[in-house]
Protein backbone atom coordinates (compact mmCIF):
# COMPACT_ATOMS: atom_id res chain seq x y z
CA UNK A 1 0.00 0.00 0.00
CA UNK A 2 2.64 2.08 0.55
CA UNK A 3 4.47 1.41 -2.57
CA UNK A 4 1.44 1.92 -4.35
CA UNK A 5 1.41 5.58 -3.03
CA UNK A 6 4.39 6.41 -3.31
CA UNK A 7 4.47 5.70 -6.89
CA UNK A 8 1.44 7.30 -7.34
CA UNK A 9 3.10 10.48 -5.89
CA UNK A 10 6.00 10.08 -7.98
CA UNK A 11 3.82 10.00 -11.07
CA UNK A 12 2.33 13.50 -10.15
CA UNK A 13 5.54 15.36 -9.20
CA UNK A 14 6.73 13.99 -13.30
CA UNK A 15 3.72 15.27 -14.77
CA UNK A 16 4.00 18.94 -13.08
CA UNK A 17 7.73 18.57 -13.92
CA UNK A 18 7.19 18.43 -17.22
CA UNK A 19 4.32 20.94 -17.70
CA UNK A 20 6.30 23.34 -15.57
CA UNK A 21 9.48 22.99 -18.37
CA UNK A 22 7.06 23.48 -21.05
CA UNK A 23 5.90 26.85 -19.64
CA UNK A 24 9.66 27.65 -19.44
CA UNK A 25 10.52 26.84 -22.77
CA UNK A 26 7.49 28.97 -23.92
CA UNK A 27 8.37 31.80 -21.93
CA UNK A 28 12.24 31.92 -23.22
CA UNK A 29 10.74 31.69 -26.62
CA UNK A 30 8.16 34.92 -25.76
CA UNK A 31 11.35 36.82 -23.94
CA UNK A 32 13.19 36.08 -27.26
CA UNK A 33 10.39 37.71 -29.42
CA UNK A 34 10.29 40.60 -27.31
CA UNK A 35 13.78 41.33 -28.14
CA UNK A 36 12.28 42.38 -31.78
CA UNK A 37 10.36 45.14 -30.19
CA UNK A 38 11.32 48.10 -31.75
CA UNK A 39 12.39 46.29 -35.42
CA UNK A 40 10.44 46.50 -38.31
CA UNK A 41 9.48 42.63 -37.98
CA UNK A 42 7.68 43.03 -34.33
CA UNK A 43 4.53 42.54 -34.10
CA UNK A 44 2.00 45.11 -32.44
CA UNK A 45 0.83 44.78 -29.07
CA UNK A 46 -3.00 44.44 -29.74
CA UNK A 47 -2.08 41.00 -32.06
CA UNK A 48 -0.44 39.50 -29.68
CA UNK A 49 -3.88 37.61 -27.81
CA UNK A 50 -4.43 36.22 -31.74
CA UNK A 51 -0.79 34.34 -32.51
CA UNK A 52 -2.16 31.17 -30.74
CA UNK A 53 -5.70 31.82 -32.63
CA UNK A 54 -4.62 32.38 -35.83
CA UNK A 55 -1.37 29.52 -35.67
CA UNK A 56 -4.19 26.85 -34.37
CA UNK A 57 -6.23 28.13 -37.82
CA UNK A 58 -3.55 27.91 -39.84
CA UNK A 59 -2.83 24.30 -38.58
CA UNK A 60 -6.34 23.21 -39.13
CA UNK A 61 -6.54 24.31 -42.91
CA UNK A 62 -3.13 22.28 -43.05
CA UNK A 63 -4.59 19.10 -42.21
CA UNK A 64 -7.68 19.24 -44.43
CA UNK A 65 -6.88 16.46 -47.47
CA UNK A 66 -5.11 18.48 -50.33
CA UNK A 67 -7.40 16.58 -52.91
CA UNK A 68 -11.08 18.48 -51.03
CA UNK A 69 -9.32 21.80 -50.65
CA UNK A 70 -8.60 21.86 -54.97
CA UNK A 71 -12.12 20.38 -55.48
CA UNK A 72 -13.38 23.55 -53.29
CA UNK A 73 -11.55 25.76 -55.51
CA UNK A 74 -12.93 24.84 -58.22
CA UNK A 75 -16.56 24.84 -57.67
CA UNK A 76 -18.12 26.89 -59.99
CA UNK A 77 -20.81 28.22 -56.91
CA UNK A 78 -22.58 27.26 -53.59
CA UNK A 79 -25.02 25.31 -54.82
CA UNK A 80 -24.18 21.81 -53.72
CA UNK A 81 -23.80 22.74 -50.76
CA UNK A 82 -26.97 24.07 -50.35
CA UNK A 83 -28.53 21.53 -52.64
CA UNK A 84 -26.75 18.44 -49.99
CA UNK A 85 -28.19 20.55 -47.18
CA UNK A 86 -32.13 19.42 -45.84
CA UNK A 87 -34.65 21.51 -47.33
CA UNK A 88 -35.24 23.51 -44.13
CA UNK A 89 -31.66 24.57 -44.46
CA UNK A 90 -31.72 25.41 -48.49
CA UNK A 91 -35.25 27.50 -47.44
CA UNK A 92 -33.53 29.29 -44.97
CA UNK A 93 -30.48 30.28 -47.18
CA UNK A 94 -33.05 31.84 -49.50
CA UNK A 95 -32.60 28.89 -52.21
CA UNK A 96 -36.32 27.87 -53.16
CA UNK A 97 -36.04 23.98 -54.30
CA UNK A 98 -38.52 22.15 -56.57
CA UNK A 99 -38.22 18.88 -54.93
CA UNK A 100 -37.63 17.78 -51.78
CA UNK A 101 -36.09 14.42 -49.91
CA UNK A 102 -33.32 15.29 -51.24
CA UNK A 103 -30.36 14.92 -54.34
CA UNK A 104 -31.95 11.27 -55.07
CA UNK A 105 -35.51 12.67 -55.68
CA UNK A 106 -33.68 15.89 -57.24
CA UNK A 107 -32.27 13.43 -59.67
CA UNK A 108 -35.21 10.84 -60.55
CA UNK A 109 -37.73 14.00 -61.28
CA UNK A 110 -34.59 15.38 -63.49
CA UNK A 111 -34.59 12.16 -65.58
CA UNK A 112 -38.01 12.03 -66.03
CA UNK A 113 -38.69 15.53 -66.90
CA UNK A 114 -35.73 15.10 -69.11
CA UNK A 115 -37.30 12.33 -70.44
CA UNK A 116 -40.73 13.61 -71.50
CA UNK A 117 -38.75 16.66 -73.29
CA UNK A 118 -37.27 14.58 -75.46
CA UNK A 119 -40.68 12.34 -76.04
CA UNK A 120 -42.27 15.86 -77.02
CA UNK A 121 -39.68 16.40 -79.28
CA UNK A 122 -39.93 12.98 -81.12
CA UNK A 123 -43.64 13.32 -81.27
CA UNK A 124 -42.80 17.11 -82.91
CA UNK A 125 -40.47 15.44 -85.46
CA UNK A 126 -43.37 12.48 -85.85
CA UNK A 127 -45.38 15.49 -86.57
CA UNK A 128 -43.85 16.90 -89.40
CA UNK A 129 -42.76 13.77 -91.07
CA UNK A 130 -46.93 13.05 -90.97
CA UNK A 131 -47.39 16.22 -92.51
CA UNK A 132 -44.49 15.82 -95.55
CA UNK A 133 -45.92 12.53 -96.17
CA UNK A 134 -49.51 14.09 -96.68
CA UNK A 135 -50.67 11.46 -93.75
CA UNK A 136 -52.44 13.65 -91.55
CA UNK A 137 -56.07 13.44 -93.26
CA UNK A 138 -56.08 9.42 -93.49
CA UNK A 139 -57.83 9.17 -90.08
CA UNK A 140 -61.31 10.58 -90.75
CA UNK A 141 -62.53 9.93 -86.93
CA UNK A 142 -61.16 10.91 -83.50
CA UNK A 143 -61.61 9.57 -79.88
CA UNK A 144 -59.89 10.93 -76.98
CA UNK A 145 -59.10 7.17 -75.55
CA UNK A 146 -57.82 6.15 -79.13
CA UNK A 147 -59.05 2.88 -80.49
CA UNK A 148 -57.26 -0.16 -82.04
CA UNK A 149 -56.28 -0.29 -85.76
CA UNK A 150 -57.66 -2.20 -88.62
CA UNK A 151 -56.73 -6.01 -88.40
CA UNK A 152 -58.66 -7.85 -90.52
CA UNK A 153 -58.81 -7.02 -94.17
CA UNK A 154 -62.44 -6.46 -94.27
CA UNK A 155 -61.62 -3.23 -91.32
CA UNK A 156 -59.06 -2.00 -93.86
CA UNK A 157 -61.59 -1.74 -96.16
CA UNK A 158 -64.00 -0.28 -93.91
CA UNK A 159 -60.89 2.88 -93.23
CA UNK A 160 -60.17 2.89 -97.06
CA UNK A 161 -64.18 3.60 -97.59
CA UNK A 162 -64.00 6.17 -94.81
CA UNK A 163 -61.43 8.19 -96.67
CA UNK A 164 -62.33 7.33 -100.17
CA UNK A 165 -65.16 10.09 -99.05
CA UNK A 166 -62.48 12.75 -98.24
CA UNK A 167 -62.11 15.65 -100.50
CA UNK A 168 -58.32 15.05 -100.20
CA UNK A 169 -58.76 11.44 -102.00
CA UNK A 170 -60.89 12.54 -104.62
CA UNK A 171 -58.73 15.39 -105.20
CA UNK A 172 -55.52 14.45 -105.09
CA UNK A 173 -55.19 10.12 -104.37
CA UNK A 174 -57.91 9.50 -106.47
CA UNK A 175 -57.16 6.06 -107.47
CA UNK A 176 -54.89 5.33 -104.39
CA UNK A 177 -54.35 1.53 -103.39
CA UNK A 178 -55.33 0.34 -100.45
CA UNK A 179 -51.31 -1.02 -99.91
CA UNK A 180 -50.65 2.53 -99.92
CA UNK A 181 -53.64 3.58 -97.98
CA UNK A 182 -52.45 1.22 -95.14
CA UNK A 183 -48.94 3.86 -94.97
CA UNK A 184 -50.44 6.95 -94.31
CA UNK A 185 -52.81 5.49 -91.90
CA UNK A 186 -50.14 4.16 -90.09
CA UNK A 187 -48.13 7.24 -90.28
CA UNK A 188 -50.95 9.37 -88.70
CA UNK A 189 -51.66 6.72 -86.05
CA UNK A 190 -48.41 6.35 -84.62
CA UNK A 191 -48.51 10.15 -84.66
CA UNK A 192 -51.73 9.83 -82.30
CA UNK A 193 -51.19 6.83 -80.28
CA UNK A 194 -46.98 8.33 -79.27
CA UNK A 195 -49.02 11.62 -78.08
CA UNK A 196 -51.20 8.92 -75.95
CA UNK A 197 -48.11 7.36 -74.66
CA UNK A 198 -46.78 10.63 -73.74
CA UNK A 199 -49.53 11.16 -71.66
CA UNK A 200 -49.42 8.26 -69.93
CA UNK A 201 -45.75 8.50 -69.32
CA UNK A 202 -46.13 12.12 -67.88
CA UNK A 203 -49.17 11.14 -65.49
CA UNK A 204 -47.90 7.51 -63.81
CA UNK A 205 -44.38 9.33 -62.47
CA UNK A 206 -46.12 12.14 -61.71
CA UNK A 207 -48.67 10.81 -59.61
CA UNK A 208 -46.02 8.70 -57.87
CA UNK A 209 -43.63 11.80 -57.09
CA UNK A 210 -46.44 13.71 -55.24
CA UNK A 211 -47.67 10.13 -53.09
CA UNK A 212 -43.65 10.11 -52.31
CA UNK A 213 -43.79 13.57 -51.28
CA UNK A 214 -40.81 14.68 -53.87
CA UNK A 215 -42.53 17.39 -55.85
CA UNK A 216 -43.18 20.81 -54.01
CA UNK A 217 -46.90 22.84 -54.56
CA UNK A 218 -44.93 25.17 -56.82
CA UNK A 219 -43.62 22.22 -58.99
CA UNK A 220 -46.89 20.56 -58.82
CA UNK A 221 -48.85 23.41 -59.69
CA UNK A 222 -46.49 23.71 -63.28
CA UNK A 223 -46.45 20.15 -64.33
CA UNK A 224 -50.10 20.03 -63.74
CA UNK A 225 -50.75 23.23 -65.90
CA UNK A 226 -48.13 21.50 -68.92
CA UNK A 227 -50.43 18.30 -68.22
CA UNK A 228 -53.78 20.05 -69.42
CA UNK A 229 -51.58 22.00 -72.38
CA UNK A 230 -50.74 18.17 -73.14
CA UNK A 231 -54.32 16.65 -73.31
CA UNK A 232 -55.59 20.08 -74.87
CA UNK A 233 -53.24 19.36 -77.51
CA UNK A 234 -54.93 16.65 -78.70
CA UNK A 235 -57.83 18.58 -79.14
CA UNK A 236 -56.49 20.80 -80.85
CA UNK A 237 -54.72 17.97 -82.96
CA UNK A 238 -58.27 16.99 -84.42
CA UNK A 239 -59.61 20.57 -84.59
CA UNK A 240 -56.56 20.44 -87.00
CA UNK A 241 -57.44 17.84 -89.38
CA UNK A 242 -61.17 18.29 -89.29
CA UNK A 243 -60.37 21.51 -91.32
CA UNK A 244 -58.71 19.50 -93.95
CA UNK A 245 -61.48 16.96 -94.38
CA UNK A 246 -63.85 19.96 -94.98
CA UNK A 247 -64.66 20.64 -98.73
CA UNK A 248 -62.22 23.53 -100.16
CA UNK A 249 -64.31 27.02 -101.20
CA UNK A 250 -62.64 27.05 -104.47
CA UNK A 251 -62.21 23.27 -106.97
CA UNK A 252 -58.59 24.80 -107.52
CA UNK A 253 -57.47 24.37 -104.14
CA UNK A 254 -55.94 21.36 -103.25
CA UNK A 255 -57.47 20.40 -99.59
CA UNK A 256 -55.25 20.88 -96.61
CA UNK A 257 -55.53 22.14 -93.20
CA UNK A 258 -56.23 25.60 -91.94
CA UNK A 259 -52.73 26.98 -91.95
CA UNK A 260 -53.80 29.14 -88.86
CA UNK A 261 -54.93 25.41 -86.90
CA UNK A 262 -51.69 23.78 -87.78
CA UNK A 263 -49.45 26.81 -86.26
CA UNK A 264 -51.86 26.45 -83.28
CA UNK A 265 -51.00 22.91 -83.11
CA UNK A 266 -46.85 23.65 -83.36
CA UNK A 267 -46.90 26.70 -81.08
CA UNK A 268 -49.05 24.39 -78.65
CA UNK A 269 -46.21 21.57 -79.09
CA UNK A 270 -43.18 24.37 -79.28
CA UNK A 271 -45.03 25.85 -75.71
CA UNK A 272 -45.28 22.28 -73.68
CA UNK A 273 -41.34 21.09 -74.70
CA UNK A 274 -40.33 24.76 -73.69
CA UNK A 275 -42.12 24.37 -70.25
CA UNK A 276 -41.05 20.94 -69.57
CA UNK A 277 -37.72 21.75 -70.64
CA UNK A 278 -37.17 24.59 -68.16
CA UNK A 279 -38.80 23.07 -65.21
CA UNK A 280 -36.36 19.96 -65.60
CA UNK A 281 -33.04 22.01 -65.69
CA UNK A 282 -34.80 24.29 -62.80
CA UNK A 283 -35.13 21.13 -60.98
CA UNK A 284 -31.27 19.74 -61.91
CA UNK A 285 -29.52 23.03 -61.83
CA UNK A 286 -31.21 25.11 -59.38
CA UNK A 287 -28.83 28.32 -59.39
CA UNK A 288 -26.59 29.46 -62.58
CA UNK A 289 -23.15 28.42 -62.85
CA UNK A 290 -21.51 31.61 -61.13
CA UNK A 291 -18.02 31.44 -59.65
CA UNK A 292 -17.67 35.09 -58.91
CA UNK A 293 -19.58 38.51 -59.31
CA UNK A 294 -17.58 39.29 -62.42
CA UNK A 295 -19.18 36.07 -63.74
CA UNK A 296 -22.54 37.22 -62.50
CA UNK A 297 -22.67 40.93 -63.89
CA UNK A 298 -21.23 39.39 -67.33
CA UNK A 299 -24.39 37.10 -66.99
CA UNK A 300 -26.59 40.07 -66.56
CA UNK A 301 -25.50 42.12 -69.66
CA UNK A 302 -26.00 38.82 -71.35
CA UNK A 303 -29.88 37.80 -70.37
CA UNK A 304 -30.46 41.51 -71.65
CA UNK A 305 -29.32 40.72 -75.05
CA UNK A 306 -30.66 37.16 -75.25
CA UNK A 307 -34.34 37.68 -74.40
CA UNK A 308 -34.73 39.34 -77.80
CA UNK A 309 -32.80 37.00 -79.77
CA UNK A 310 -35.12 34.06 -78.38
CA UNK A 311 -37.78 36.36 -79.26
CA UNK A 312 -36.79 36.51 -82.73
CA UNK A 313 -36.18 32.93 -82.61
CA UNK A 314 -39.44 32.10 -81.34
CA UNK A 315 -41.24 33.82 -83.68
CA UNK A 316 -39.37 32.33 -86.55
CA UNK A 317 -40.30 29.05 -85.62
CA UNK A 318 -43.70 30.18 -85.75
CA UNK A 319 -43.74 31.61 -89.23
CA UNK A 320 -42.58 28.51 -90.33
CA UNK A 321 -45.85 27.02 -89.02
CA UNK A 322 -47.32 28.94 -91.57
CA UNK A 323 -44.82 28.41 -94.28
CA UNK A 324 -45.86 24.47 -93.57
CA UNK A 325 -49.54 25.64 -93.78
CA UNK A 326 -49.70 27.26 -97.13
CA UNK A 327 -46.96 24.68 -98.46
CA UNK A 328 -45.16 27.66 -99.27
CA UNK A 329 -41.66 25.72 -99.84
CA UNK A 330 -42.68 24.14 -102.90
CA UNK A 331 -43.03 28.20 -104.24
CA UNK A 332 -40.15 30.12 -105.26
CA UNK A 333 -37.70 27.41 -104.92
CA UNK A 334 -34.76 29.77 -105.82
CA UNK A 335 -32.03 31.63 -103.16
CA UNK A 336 -31.26 34.87 -102.71
CA UNK A 337 -33.86 36.30 -105.15
CA UNK A 338 -37.78 34.74 -105.45
CA UNK A 339 -37.76 34.13 -108.79
CA UNK A 340 -36.79 36.59 -111.02
CA UNK A 341 -37.47 39.21 -108.13
CA UNK A 342 -36.49 40.32 -104.82
CA UNK A 343 -39.48 41.04 -103.92
CA UNK A 344 -42.97 39.84 -105.58
CA UNK A 345 -45.64 41.71 -107.03
CA UNK A 346 -48.85 39.83 -105.05
CA UNK A 347 -47.15 39.96 -101.70
CA UNK A 348 -50.81 42.42 -100.55
CA UNK A 349 -52.92 41.04 -103.20
CA UNK A 350 -55.94 39.41 -100.22
CA UNK A 351 -58.41 41.72 -98.70
CA UNK A 352 -57.89 42.30 -96.08
CA UNK A 353 -54.93 43.19 -95.68
CA UNK A 354 -53.84 41.33 -92.89
CA UNK A 355 -54.89 37.83 -94.57
CA UNK A 356 -51.72 38.60 -96.65
CA UNK A 357 -49.23 37.70 -93.20
CA UNK A 358 -50.71 34.28 -92.54
CA UNK A 359 -52.23 32.88 -96.50
CA UNK A 360 -50.60 35.11 -98.95
CA UNK A 361 -47.54 32.02 -100.14
CA UNK A 362 -45.69 34.85 -101.21
CA UNK A 363 -45.45 37.29 -98.40
CA UNK A 364 -45.50 34.26 -95.80
CA UNK A 365 -42.39 32.75 -97.52
CA UNK A 366 -40.93 35.91 -97.52
CA UNK A 367 -41.44 36.73 -94.02
CA UNK A 368 -39.83 33.65 -92.80
CA UNK A 369 -36.61 34.41 -95.55
CA UNK A 370 -36.57 37.79 -93.49
CA UNK A 371 -37.07 36.37 -90.18
CA UNK A 372 -34.18 33.20 -90.53
CA UNK A 373 -31.84 35.77 -92.20
CA UNK A 374 -32.71 38.04 -89.19
CA UNK A 375 -32.03 35.24 -86.50
CA UNK A 376 -28.88 34.29 -87.96
CA UNK A 377 -27.34 37.93 -87.69
CA UNK A 378 -29.12 38.64 -83.82
CA UNK A 379 -26.88 35.66 -82.62
CA UNK A 380 -24.04 36.49 -84.60
CA UNK A 381 -24.02 39.62 -82.96
CA UNK A 382 -24.63 38.08 -79.78
CA UNK A 383 -21.31 35.85 -80.06
CA UNK A 384 -19.53 39.01 -81.17
CA UNK A 385 -20.94 40.87 -77.83
CA UNK A 386 -20.07 37.51 -75.35
CA UNK A 387 -16.35 37.86 -76.43
CA UNK A 388 -16.28 41.25 -75.19
CA UNK A 389 -17.62 40.26 -71.83
CA UNK A 390 -16.45 38.46 -68.79
CA UNK A 391 -18.20 35.56 -68.53
CA UNK A 392 -18.29 31.98 -67.32
CA UNK A 393 -16.78 28.88 -69.83
CA UNK A 394 -20.08 27.59 -69.67
CA UNK A 395 -21.88 30.58 -70.98
CA UNK A 396 -19.44 31.42 -73.84
CA UNK A 397 -19.46 27.67 -75.28
CA UNK A 398 -23.46 27.62 -75.21
CA UNK A 399 -23.34 30.77 -77.31
CA UNK A 400 -20.86 29.17 -80.02
CA UNK A 401 -22.71 26.35 -80.05
CA UNK A 402 -25.95 28.55 -80.73
CA UNK A 403 -24.19 30.84 -83.62
CA UNK A 404 -23.41 27.16 -85.21
CA UNK A 405 -26.70 25.96 -84.75
CA UNK A 406 -28.25 28.73 -86.22
CA UNK A 407 -25.72 28.21 -89.50
CA UNK A 408 -26.54 24.93 -89.71
CA UNK A 409 -30.75 25.63 -89.47
CA UNK A 410 -29.92 28.11 -92.39
CA UNK A 411 -28.41 26.11 -94.21
CA UNK A 412 -31.05 23.61 -93.64
CA UNK A 413 -33.89 25.42 -94.73
CA UNK A 414 -31.93 26.45 -98.04
CA UNK A 415 -31.47 23.00 -99.16
CA UNK A 416 -34.80 22.54 -98.32
CA UNK A 417 -36.01 24.80 -100.53
CA UNK A 418 -33.75 24.38 -103.23
CA UNK A 419 -34.40 20.52 -103.23
CA UNK A 420 -38.58 21.04 -103.48
CA UNK A 421 -38.90 20.01 -100.12
CA UNK A 422 -37.90 16.23 -99.35
CA UNK A 423 -39.03 14.85 -97.06
CA UNK A 424 -35.64 14.47 -95.05
CA UNK A 425 -34.51 17.65 -95.37
CA UNK A 426 -37.94 19.00 -94.27
CA UNK A 427 -37.42 16.77 -91.38
CA UNK A 428 -34.31 17.79 -90.44
CA UNK A 429 -35.02 21.49 -90.68
CA UNK A 430 -37.77 21.51 -88.18
CA UNK A 431 -36.11 19.32 -85.78
CA UNK A 432 -33.38 21.93 -86.01
CA UNK A 433 -35.77 24.51 -85.52
CA UNK A 434 -36.91 22.60 -81.94
CA UNK A 435 -33.06 22.37 -81.52
CA UNK A 436 -32.40 26.14 -81.88
CA UNK A 437 -35.10 26.75 -79.38
CA UNK A 438 -33.57 24.32 -77.12
CA UNK A 439 -30.22 26.03 -77.11
CA UNK A 440 -31.48 29.20 -76.32
CA UNK A 441 -33.55 28.00 -73.72
CA UNK A 442 -30.58 26.55 -71.95
CA UNK A 443 -28.58 29.64 -72.21
CA UNK A 444 -31.69 32.34 -70.82
CA UNK A 445 -31.75 29.80 -67.96
CA UNK A 446 -28.05 30.08 -67.55
CA UNK A 447 -27.85 33.05 -67.45
CA UNK A 448 -30.99 34.19 -64.97
CA UNK A 449 -30.14 35.70 -61.82
CA UNK A 450 -28.89 33.97 -59.06
CA UNK A 451 -30.64 33.29 -55.28
CA UNK A 452 -29.92 35.95 -52.75
CA UNK A 453 -28.40 33.28 -51.05
CA UNK A 454 -25.54 32.88 -53.95
CA UNK A 455 -25.20 36.25 -53.95
CA UNK A 456 -24.39 36.94 -50.61
CA UNK A 457 -21.81 34.27 -50.86
CA UNK A 458 -19.78 35.49 -53.47
CA UNK A 459 -19.66 38.87 -52.37
CA UNK A 460 -18.22 37.31 -49.26
CA UNK A 461 -15.60 36.22 -50.52
CA UNK A 462 -12.21 37.54 -50.17
CA UNK A 463 -10.55 38.84 -53.73
CA UNK A 464 -7.36 37.82 -53.91
CA UNK A 465 -4.31 39.98 -52.84
CA UNK A 466 -1.10 40.92 -53.97
CA UNK A 467 1.91 40.07 -50.54
CA UNK A 468 4.11 43.06 -50.52
CA UNK A 469 7.87 42.26 -50.55
CA UNK A 470 9.23 44.46 -47.17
Amino acid sequence: MFAASRLGSLFRRSKHATLISELRSFSRVSNESSLLSGSRFSVPEHCDRCLLSRFSYFQAFKSFPKNLVNQSTRRMSTTAAILNSTTSEATSSGLRLLVTKGPHAQKAVGIWLFGCAAWVFSLVVLGGITRLTRSGLSMTDWKFTGKLPPLTQEEWVCEFEKYQQSPEYIRINKGMSIEDFKFIYWMEYAHRMWGRGLGLAFAFPFAYFIAKGYITRQLGLRLSALFALGGGQGLIGWWMVKSGLEEPKSEWVQPRVSPYRLATHLTSAFVIYSGILWTALSVVMPEPPSGSLNWVHGATKIRRLALPVSFIVGLTAVSGAFVAGNDAGHAYNTFPKMGDVWVPDDIFSMDPLIRNFFENTSLVQLNHRILAMTTLSAVGALWLASKRINLHPAVQSLIGSTLGMAALQVTLGLSTLLMYVPTSLASAHQAGALTMLSLMILLVHTVRKPSPALLKSLASVPKPTTAKVL
